[in-house]
């Protein structure tokens, strides 16, 4: 897949000195070294601050490609803040600033030459809370790629895009209602399909079931093993369970306390195949939380 995410003609230094690919050619991911970037992101000694407060604090890790990675800790231990990340969604945020590497095939994504609405398209996010357009379930899915000026066949993505998402024998003779007569359900699923339409290369979700019953919420564990074949997810789930059952790969996440400023830094604890997480943890915190001994 190219990785065509940098503004053309700027020439400008790169951020602290990174080797960035040639403007005028797109980064393929077969080019990006492996051994130094082992993963489809590699993330290193990564800090976020909002104005003086430190949220995440040296954060090291490598997710791969076309596998399930889940965050998971308690409240307040930066797994959303490192989330969005991943696609910059905390340049949206004043006063947050990000220290350390974030790469994405080879390329570091806080780069000065970095397009972060290429980003964004590529690295696409689904919330905690559905959130449809107040426009029709068509326009909900076609929004995206005429915004982003696509030219083949309209009907043909939406359709293959509800499809991906499990939603088109749902709504297929509704298109044209309006999204927010669909269940909570049916909403996160169609935000799945938004997303899909401008076909990225990775979705990022937000607990997307918190809001869910037990039912919708097992659709969309189902929707994810189906679409992990086609691209890389990383989840933010507070319910452990629903790590174990999804995820190939977890980060487990807590938070040190600041008692003179009343503050709490993340930091990432333990980081390993789903299975050794909730088996066989390395560390004695991580045991302690997926056992329900604290969180």
């Amino acid at each position: 897949m190219d990785v065509a995410i940098l503004h053309a003609g700027d020439a400008r230094a790169p951020r602290d000195g990174a080797i960035v690919p040639n403007m005028t050619a797109a980064v393929r991911s077969s080019e990006a070294a492996p051994s130094a970037y082992p993963g489809l992101f590699d993330i290193g000694d990564l800090s976020v601050y909002y104005g003086s407060f430190r949220a995440i604090r040296n954060v090291s890790l490598s997710i791969a490609e076309h596998e399930i990675t889940a965050f998971i800790g308690p409240s307040g231990c930066g797994k959303t803040t490192l989330l969005r990340c991943l696609n910059r969604m905390n340049d949206l945020i004043e006063t947050a600033r990000v220290e350390g590497r974030v790469m994405y095939h080879g390329v570091d994504l806080y780069d000065r030459r970095v397009d972060p609405v290429e980003v964004r398209r590529r690295i696409g996010m689904v919330f905690q809370k559905p959130n449809p357009f107040p426009k029709s379930i068509y326009e909900n899915v076609s929004f995206g790629p005429k915004i982003a000026g696509f030219k083949g066949d309209m009907h043909d993505l939406v359709e293959r895009s509800l499809r991906k998402a499990a939603l088109w024998d749902e709504v297929k003779d509704r298109l044209k209602e309006s999204a927010w007569g669909l269940s909570g359900g049916q909403q996160q699923r169609l935000c799945i399909a938004r997303c899909i339409a401008v076909e990225p290369d990775v979705i990022l979700m937000d607990e997307p079931c918190s809001a869910l019953d037990p039912i919708a919420t097992g659709r969309i564990e189902d929707l994810m093993q189906d679409l992990k074949d086609e691209y890389t997810i990383v989840i933010v789930t507070h319910n452990m369970q629903q790590a174990a059952r999804v995820s190939d790969r977890t980060a487990f996440f807590t938070a040190e306390v600041n008692e003179a400023q009343d503050r709490r830094t993340g930091i990432l604890v333990e980081f390993d195949k789903t299975e050794q997480i909730f088996t066989n943890p390395s560390d004695e915190r991580t045991e302690n939380y997926v056992t329900g001994r604290f969180g």
